[in-house]
């Protein structure tokens, strides 16, 4: 498998045109091209779908997908066993670019733009869900991820700035929100976020984790995108500072990014880290458990190189130590896309379910037992 360290991603980033417009690649096409390390399997579990977002397996062991561009959630389902969809069921439709996604006992809780929705019960015929949460700021960007607490009795939910640079007047904006059910109580979790779009709990600590993709126009190298533990009513720099406590050259402000908090971890520039799942199964090599798996879902205008791929974020004593490769190939030479990955979810047979808006895909990957290749390169915390 080809690696790029990152000091030849910036010097890689005149040579890919902008790619948006071109026509996904065909499922086989792709699946030739996307790698995991020796003794993984990678294989498309369902395609055709219009801009699959957040995904989540249901109580019943089915997998249920967010479709934005269709504005419904759809039930995915195996019925002969062979890794790979055969029926599709439409939940509920008619919604308004749908993006997280998250399941509550036998409720899925929905994000819309500006509102979360219940849907009891999911069943075979198309349902109507409830109102549980509205007037979120709904203008761009609309994408929402959602987490329900270890306890179930409130949601986190991250809502991205509305601008590069700039102080909001929405202090929702830039944030993470936690909702406590039955309550009707909204606070403001952690600030300083300019988009998070991947959270998890850790599966020791109970930490909450978020990625968060940084910045534009300060260049290719500049703002790292982000990986945070997030601490209740800390600020992560935005849009004062980023990184290591840097000031924002806008604002110029030390002393306030010395009271930030800096990521744990970080990817490069306009790599866009969006889903984020700790792997607790079984399925795959004892040294996997416990880490974590992020996609990067790569720049939105092809004017780099960074991102296109699902890392693995080594952790250790409830800490990263660094991340790898895990799945690549979504870009071709000439900057060909093969697909975008955008959240990454442990299935209940162990494998790695991928979300993958540009194809309009969901990948799986299974691992087969083969003897693991040598070490691939890893890039430290910091």
């Amino acid at each position: 498998m080809r690696r790029f360290p990152l000091w030849r991603w910036p010097l890689l980033a005149g040579l890919a045109p902008c790619f948006i417009a071109q026509a996904p690649a065909s499922a086989q096409e792709a699946s030739a091209r996307l790698l995991a390390p020796a003794g993984f399997e990678v294989s498309v579990y369902a395609e055709g779908l219009d801009r699959p977002w957040g995904h989540a397996f249901g109580p019943d062991g089915q997998l249920y997908v967010a479709e934005m561009g269709a504005g419904r959630v759809i039930r995915l389902t195996d019925r002969d066993g062979d890794a790979r969809a055969d029926s599709v069921v439409t939940i509920v439709a008619g919604l308004d670019r749908p993006s997280g996604l998250v399941w509550q006992g036998t409720d899925v809780l929905i994000a819309e733009p500006g509102r979360v929705l219940r849907l009891s019960r999911a069943a075979e015929q198309v349902a109507q869900p409830v109102v549980v949460l509205d007037g979120l700021p709904a203008d761009s960007p609309t994408i929402r991820a959602l987490l329900l607490a270890p306890t179930g009795s409130s949601l986190f939910i991250a809502i991205g700035a509305s601008c590069d640079i700039c102080r909001e007047t929405d202090g929702r904006r830039a944030a993470i929100l936690r909702v406590e059910f039955g309550a009707e109580r909204e606070e403001v979790w952690a600030r300083g976020l300019h988009q998070a779009l991947g959270l998890a709990h850790h599966p020791d600590t109970g930490e909450l984790w978020a990625t968060s993709a940084g910045r534009d126009g300060l260049g290719v190298e500049l703002p790292p995108d982000e990986l945070n533990v997030i601490r209740r009513r800390a600020h992560y720099g935005w849009p004062y500072c980023y990184g290591a406590r840097v000031p924002s050259p806008e604002f110029a402000d030390r002393t306030r990014c010395d009271t930030t908090e800096p990521p744990v971890l970080t990817f490069p520039a306009h790599s866009h880290p969006t889903g984020l799942v700790f792997y607790t199964a079984q399925a795959f090599p004892p040294g996997y458990r416990g880490d974590a798996f992020v996609a990067l879902h790569g720049s939105e205008t092809g004017s780099t190189l960074a991102g296109y791929r699902v890392v693995r974020v080594r952790v250790e004593g409830g800490r990263p130590l660094g991340w790898e490769d895990f799945l690549t190939g979504w870009i071709g030479p000439g900057g060909q896309l093969y697909g975008r990955p955008v959240q990454p979810l442990v299935g209940p047979d162990g494998a790695l379910y991928v979300s993958d808006d540009y194809g309009g895909r969901i990948w799986r990957v299974g691992y087969r037992g083969d003897p693991p290749a040598a070490a691939p390169e890893e890039h430290g915390a910091g």
